[in-house]
């Protein structure tokens, strides 16, 4: 008998499933990866972003007449 047999009778209907991160919260580990992988995501255009405001801000603006700085 081999090991994936034996593995699919020791864990019955939970075979092929993907496991909880904590027994008491329903988010497996699958759910959890793509919430890393959207948050970082997330992150680097939000910091793209601050940087095109900050560069519209700082010599942009400044150009146009708007926001000068003394």
């Amino acid at each position: 008998m081999g090991e994936a047999k034996r593995r699919k009778e020791a864990l019955g209907e939970e075979y092929g499933k993907d496991p909880y991160i904590l027994s008491w919260l329903p988010i497996t580990k699958t759910q959890a990866d793509r919430f890393v992988t959207l948050t970082t995501r997330a992150s680097w255009v939000g910091i793209g972003a601050l940087v095109v405001i900050w560069i519209a801000v700082r010599f942009i603006g400044p150009s146009l007449g708007w926001w000068t700085v003394e």
